[in-house]
């Protein structure tokens, strides 16, 4: 089956009808990631059909959602987004939504600009800095495998909206790290994920402030 087929399956499973457009801008990404692995050491994999499952559907899982909880104009922070992931699908998926993907490595924010510029992307963009110095607001700050919650909820806190949600995309549900939040982090949905062709647990971990 080609890619093509096998990534609008995917994304239909999920319940998304992926448009020409979207379809060629998601393969493009694949293949950019794999184009300049070596250089940027973006990922582990190294063939089309891993990236498409384990990095494209696996991103692509978040949108439905994403569009759930926020579904119009919004702000999004991708903390640690190392090759843009799931920052750059989303900007894809939501052109409603101007996405950062923030990285401590430089050549890995180089990375989102360049796939930014190639895939015609105006609402991307691809930040070097360190999530704990950074200033700014946004009305969704998430990440993939970046560290564990009660990290990212600390490091990440200030740049976080009053009304703003945190995306915290995990494996199997982490109940050690849940159990050892602060009572101002507010856990409102851990939500269980069924990525198509991946054997693997996934589950987003739905936060925000709570407010005095």
């Amino acid at each position: 089956m080609s890619q093509d087929r096998l990534l609008r399956g995917g994304a239909s499973a999920l319940g998304i009808e992926l448009t020409d457009r979207q379809c060629e801008q998601l393969l493009a990404y694949g293949i950019l990631i794999l184009k300049w692995n070596k250089v940027y050491n973006l990922t582990a994999l190294k063939d089309p059909a891993t990236v498409l499952t384990h990095h494209l559907l696996d991103s692509l899982a978040v949108v439905a959602p994403l569009r759930r909880e926020r579904p119009s104009d919004a702000t999004l922070l991708d903390v640690g987004a190392g090759a843009g992931l799931p920052g750059v699908v989303i900007a894809i998926l939501r052109s409603d939504i101007h996405v950062t993907c923030l990285d401590a490595v430089a050549k890995k924010a180089a990375f989102v600009q360049q796939v930014a510029a190639e895939l015609e992307l105006a609402n991307l963009r691809g930040l070097h800095a360190r999530v704990e110095v950074l200033s700014g607001n946004y009305d969704i700050v998430s990440s993939r495998a970046f560290a564990s919650l009660p990290d990212f909820f600390r490091q990440s806190r200030q740049l976080l909206a009053k009304e703003g949600v945190w995306l915290a995309m995990k494996g199997r549900v982490p109940s050690d790290e849940l159990a050892q939040l602060p009572p101002d982090i507010d856990v409102f949905h851990v939500e269980q994920l069924n990525v198509p062709r991946l054997d693997a647990e996934r589950c987003i971990v739905w936060a925000r402030k709570r407010l005095s």
